[in-house]
């Protein structure tokens, strides 16, 4: 069914492959050469190439790439991740967490890993700060810590990453697969492409080419081997406005196997707990305004957080939405930013010299409550689920990199089944449904409902689940477009039940163009008419409140997209 949660079956309910029999049309059948294909056949084919629909799969940045089609595996897996069937697993974990290696954080590694361990996360990523500090020392250091916690706590994955400052740009999660070389090429990384240690985060040209090289550098680091995968996701893009939409564009085009998201959620989510018992700031510290380095056609209220999500994500209609309507992937994701925990106990340990040591010295118990701190443990509030053939590194990577991902935010939901069904075949989330032209097609989601309470003790409710569909109108002339007309919500479920599961199907109709369909759903305690006004979303999240903002009383959960392809 598509749960996470430890020791709850972590989903074994498994998806059926349902990719079904049916065999492609002619026109999409890239094992038809072109000179075999009919007249109209071939214009088909030729009109879906420069959509972006149609290419060598996901290396050449298309949608289609064989995502959504499920790898059955057997393997030998933890006891705790129960029997294995035909499917995926689906894997609740962070991609997105600082250490006493940042100096702006205080916790060990194995804190981070228990903790998310006990919130049930099933993998995790370190991302301590790029800076020349951590590149001269920590890279290295938080290795041992890191190897020490895969060994204690087996049943959840953890990589190390880093937070790139990102040329020109934001931060941004930087992972490769365990090995014997992930230290040198984190390090040389960062040394070589780090905004921070390079001296290059001004918006200038020089320094976004440096952004590229650096994606550029994972692939080769692939390619050659030296680590067996990479990964790099975008973190809080819209938080300072210096992600232009052309930068974003070109990370994912110069390399779509490497670069293929952004935080749909930034972390810091308890940062909008009103005083005197909380920060009194904002959700995800998005309480900014533009700058020198902004890009300047972004509205101000691009500059806050929306039910908790980023505004390039919970627009209808909008810069994330601009992207899928290209017919290319580009998935959303959901973390803590763990740095300091909100109401914990514990201080930067004494005589600390992060500077001369790389860390801090390991923290102790401080005798009060840091109410002032705006951050969750790892998994205690946000989460990202992946559905992988098998518990380990590379299937949680492979599932991240084919978008089989949905977030929630206080265990809105403990479970999505979405599927899109057409002409006897199916495919699951991040995945394509090629189909005949004039087929029908239909959006089939099971979801099952919040479990049990969540770490705010408490069962949320699900209201409503919204359907966002939107036309594939392929690449975009202006880089820095962050709108897309044809995108909007079709279709909105009132949930009226409160424990089990509910089943959802919608009719996309008989499709005669491509189209992409993704979720959303809400516990309906806060909500506004979208930015684009009540024809694109009646009911969508409102914007938060400086200084009065409790995240617990605003849950929403988002997947990523699936397309359908007629031909």
């Amino acid at each position: 069914m598509g749960h996470s949660g430890h020791r709850h079956g972590h989903g074994h309910h498994h998806h059926d492959d349902e990719t079904g029999t049916g065999s492609l049309p002619p026109a999409l059948d890239m094992s038809v050469p072109d000179d075999e294909l009919t007249p109209s056949q071939l214009s088909r084919r030729s009109m879906l190439r420069r959509t972006g629909l149609l290419g060598a799969g996901l290396a050449a940045g298309s949608v289609l790439g064989g995502a959504g089609e499920a790898a059955a595996s057997t393997v030998d897996m933890p006891a705790t991740h129960g029997s294995r069937s035909d499917g995926y697993l689906w894997l609740a974990g962070d991609h997105h967490i600082h250490t006493q290696y940042s100096s702006d954080a205080k916790y060990r590694v194995i804190d981070h890993v228990r903790q998310a361990n006990a919130h049930g996360l099933d993998w995790m990523v370190i991302t301590d700060h790029g800076s020349e500090t951590h590149a001269k020392i920590g890279v290295e250091k938080v290795n041992p810590d890191i190897v020490a916690a895969r060994d204690r706590i087996d049943d959840t994955l953890v990589f190390q990453g880093l937070e790139w400052n990102i040329p020109a740009a934001e931060h941004g999660t930087v992972f490769v697969h365990p090995g014997k070389n992930e230290v040198a090429v984190l390090k040389e990384f960062e040394n070589s492409f780090d905004g921070a240690v390079k001296g290059a985060s001004a918006n200038t040209p020089a320094n976004e080419a440096l952004a590229i090289a650096g994606v550029d550098f994972l692939a080769d680091q692939v390619r050659r081997r030296k680590v067996k995968d990479a990964l790099f996701l975008a973190n809080h893009p819209a938080r300072k406005g210096i992600d232009s939409p052309h930068e974003i564009r070109g990370w994912r085009d110069a390399q779509p196997t490497i670069a293929v998201g952004m935080e749909g959620a930034p972390g810091h989510q308890a940062g909008g707990l009103p005083k005197p018992n909380g920060p009194g700031g904002a959700r995800g510290i998005y309480d900014n305004s533009p700058s020198a380095d902004s890009f300047a056609a972004y509205p101000l209220e691009s500059y806050r957080t929306w039910g908790g999500f980023d505004w390039m994500t919970a627009t209808v209609g909008g810069l994330w939405d601009s992207l899928l309507a290209e017919g290319k992937p580009w998935w959303i994701t959901a973390n803590s930013d763990s740095h300091n925990v909100y109401a914990d106990t514990a201080v930067r340990g004494p005589n600390s010299d992060f500077n001369a040591n790389g860390r801090y010295n390991d923290p102790v118990y401080g005798g009060g409550l840091n109410l002032t701190d705006t951050d969750f443990w790892p998994g205690q509030y946000s989460r990202t689920h992946v559905g992988a053939a098998s518990f380990s590194y590379q299937s949680v990577m492979d599932g991240i990199r084919a978008g089989r991902v949905w977030v929630d935010h206080g265990g809105l939901i403990s479970g999505l089944d979405a599927r899109l069904r057409g002409g006897g075949r199916a495919v699951t989330l991040g995945g394509v449904l090629h189909v005949r032209r004039g087929s029908q097609v239909d959006l089939v989601v099971e979801v099952s409902l919040a479990n049990g309470p969540n770490w705010a003790q408490f069962v949320p409710a699900l209201a409503r689940v919204d359907v966002v569909q939107g036309d594939v109108t392929g690449p975009v002339a202006d880089k820095d477009s962050f709108a897309t007309p044809n995108t909007k919500v079709v279709k909105s479920f009132e949930v009226n039940k409160a424990t089990g599961s509910v089943r959802l199907t919608y009719s996309l109709g008989r499709l005669d163009k491509p189209v992409y369909v993704r979720l959303r759903g809400t516990d309906g305690n806060r909500g506004a008419v979208g930015i684009n006004g009540a024809a694109v979303d009646p009911a969508g999240p409102a914007m938060d409140v400086l200084g009065d903002a409790d995240p617990w009383k605003d849950l929403w959960f988002y997947s990523n997209p699936m397309w359908v392809l007629p031909a």
